[in-house]
């Protein structure tokens, strides 16, 4: 896809969703980092089911730690591989109280350096707790980077890399969400729904659905 496209592609996001935010209910970096850690292979709908009443009990690092992952277990078995996630809250909590004064870190590095935090969690952490213009690959934005021609590549840093380099800079720490919702929503994995795309013009699809499937047993 053309860079000009590109960006015709996100105007048209844009305008339907001016103000994209993340679906993860936080109220803090912390709550934040431990929501995306939690949200590994699972729903936002599922963390955000847990995470109340999991910050209700540890709405701080040190008081996180001090439940340790016993403690943490109870409130996250809804959630998919929820004993290593536990351990690795627990661990988290204690290094951010141990070597970063109970606070969150905003570079790559030191995030990295946490126990369950990878780039992709990294990258949502200081996208939109930091305002970081970065970009978090996960399977919605992979599958859209290639379907639409926006940013094809076989691995997810590769789609992250050509993501950074064809995406207008000014557009790209929102273009982060309105792809990431946009592939949730619309331009799903099995069944995209590209006769409601607003910015079906500039996809590159081959195989556009033009219209919705007829309903059994209707015409």
């Amino acid at each position: 896809m053309p860079r000009a496209d590109v960006r015709a592609f996100l105007e048209a996001l844009a305008r339907v969703n001016p103000a994209p935010e993340s679906e993860l209910r936080y109220a803090n970096p912390f709550e934040l980092l431990v929501a995306v850690v939690l949200s590994a292979q699972a729903t936002d709908v599922s963390v955000n089911r847990a995470t109340p009443a999991l910050f209700a009990a540890a709405p701080t690092p040190q008081a996180m730690a001090a439940l340790g992952a016993a403690g943490i277990g109870p409130f996250i078995r809804t959630i998919g591989l929820w004993q290593g996630k536990a351990k690795n809250v627990a661990a988290l909590a204690r290094l951010l109280v141990e070597q970063h004064g109970g606070e969150v870190p905003g570079d790559r590095e030191a995030l990295e350096a946490l126990p369950g935090v990878g780039r992709k969690t990294a990258n949502v952490v200081m996208n939109v707790a930091f305002g970081a213009a970065t970009m978090a690959v996960d399977t919605h934005i992979f599958r859209l980077g290639n379907r639409t021609g926006i940013a094809p590549g076989k691995t997810p840093r590769a789609v992250e890399d050509q993501l950074v380099a064809r995406v207008p800079p000014e557009m790209l720490r929102d273009a982060h969400h309105w792809l990431i919702l946009h592939g949730r929503y619309c331009c799903k994995a099995r069944a995209p729904e590209c006769w409601r795309c607003v910015a079906a013009e500039w996809c590159r699809y081959k195989d556009k659905a033009l219209a919705p499937p007829l309903t059994k047993g209707k015409p």
